[in-house]
């Protein structure tokens, strides 16, 4: 290990440092930076003359609108549905990221909104129901809604769409 160096210590200042250039370059929730700083924390150790308080700071940047939990949802739960994903998976990745339920209303109302065309995308980019070649036989079939299903979707709408005929128009039931 002679030509490896350890990394400095973190201080107060290399710490804002650091959560300043992460929320610059990244989209990210309060709960994604905190734990962004505490891996650094831990990678790096500390060397400040007080405790290290990474809440305090990540509470700053929130105070200073660098960092919008509730805009992040809504950006998150977006990006998600365009992708062909369902509810439960949104709610998950919104939950991993630290997202409190209040800011999750938004994106929770979109998400129920946007169901039917996230399913939509989905079966288009998997190739399945209105989009498949043929019929699946009963071993794709399970395997298409068991696709559907980890992707978010609930079971009805991924049997609807997975035994839809291939070329069949999908009209959304009210």
């Amino acid at each position: 290990m002679a030509g490896k160096r350890l990394p400095t210590p973190l201080d107060e200042a290399a710490l804002r440092d650091l959560a300043l250039r992460h929320v610059a370059r990244f989209a990210t929730s309060r709960g994604k930076l905190l734990a962004y700083l505490n891996r650094k924390l831990r990678e790096r150790g500390w060397g400040g003359e007080r405790p290290a308080d990474p809440e305090t700071l990540a509470d700053h940047f929130v105070d200073l609108h660098y960092i919008d939990d509730a805009g992040y949802a809504a950006m998150k739960s977006a990006s998600l549905a365009r992708r062909g994903y369902g509810a439960r998976r949104v709610e998950e990745e919104l939950r991993a990221a630290g997202i409190a339920q209040s800011d999750r209303e938004q994106a929770d109302a979109q998400t129920r909104r946007d169901a039917w065309s996230a399913a939509d995308r989905f079966a288009r980019r998997k190739r399945l129901g209105p989009y498949a070649v043929g019929p699946l036989d009963p071993r794709q079939r399970e395997k298409a809604i068991a696709a559907f299903l980890r992707a978010g979707h609930d079971y009805a709408l991924a049997r609807r769409w997975v035994d839809a005929a291939p070329g069949q128009e999908m009209v959304e039931e009210e």
